[in-house]
Parts: structure tokens; C-alpha cells; sequence
């Protein structure tokens, strides 16, 4: 199953695109593998609205991000923070490989990272953030 999951998304990322009128945006590579990616985020009433993304990445990476997409439309962007690779494990509800972690995180990143920019609190997370401790 879990191979099905990451073929389907890598190959029909359903949120592929620049997202038009977004409230901010943020770009994050993973230097170990070279992907990088770019997401595009609109937030309401600090809910995530929509998001979208950008990107030159592994086909895990592309996967990731089009499941976290569906998960977090009308979340609050303050959990989002608190996401680290525990969160990607259960929603693909398998275990994940350990030297790719960071491709299975990118999306995350970017994404926490567009989030402190959006709030102007002077953060900015690492993969250590993400994956430290698992």
C-alpha cells in the first residue's frame, strides 16, 4: 500500500502550480540530495486556505507534499509548527526510510519556515527540528 500511496502522488501531484494571491512564500532546499521546493501559501484567520508548491525533487518529496497538502486545508498554522516527521509517518501509516528522512520532510520545512515568515517571529527551523529524536 504504502508504495502504491507514494507512485500515485510522485506522478499526480494534485497541487502542482503557483498559487495565485498567496499571503507568502518560501524556498528550502535539502542539500544532501539536491531537491529543492518552493510553496505557495493563502492563510485566513490563521487557517491554512490553501497551498501549493514548486519543485525539483524526489519522487518521495513530490509524494509528501501532495499528501500534506490534503491534511492541513483549514488547520491552524500554529499546529503546523509543532509538525515534525512522526506527522508524515502517520499519515502514510508506514515506517519510513531512515537515510531519506529528509526528502520525506522538505515540505515540511518550507512549509514551517513560510509560517515564521508569515509571522515575523524571527524563526527558522532546520531538519534538525524536524527530525531530531525519531
Amino acid at each position: 500500500m504504502h508504495n502504491e500511496i507514494i507512485t500515485y502522488y510522485s506522478k499526480n501531484p494534485p497541487n502542482k502550480w503557483v498559487l495565485e494571491d498567496y499571503d507568502v512564500e518560501f524556498w528550502e532546499e535539502n542539500r544532501t540530495c539536491g531537491d529543492d521546493l518552493k510553496v505557495y501559501i493563502k492563510i485566513k484567520y490563521n487557517k491554512i486556505v490553501d497551498w501549493s508548491f514548486t519543485w525539483d525533487t524526489a519522487i518521495v518529496t513530490t509524494a509528501c507534499a501532495s499528501i500534506f497538502w490534503e491534511s492541513i486545508i483549514d488547520m491552524d498554522i500554529n499546529e503546523i509548527l509543532d509538525f515534525d516527521y512522526n506527522y508524515i509517518r502517520q499519515l502514510i501509516e508506514s515506517e519510513l526510510s531512515e537515510k531519506r528522512k529528509k526528502a520525506w520532510v522538505l515540505w515540511l520545512l518550507t512549509t514551517r519556515n513560510a509560517i515564521h515568515k508569515y509571522l515575523n517571529d524571527w524563526k527558522k527551523d532546520t531538519f534538525d527540528d524536524l527530525i531530531a529524536d525519531n
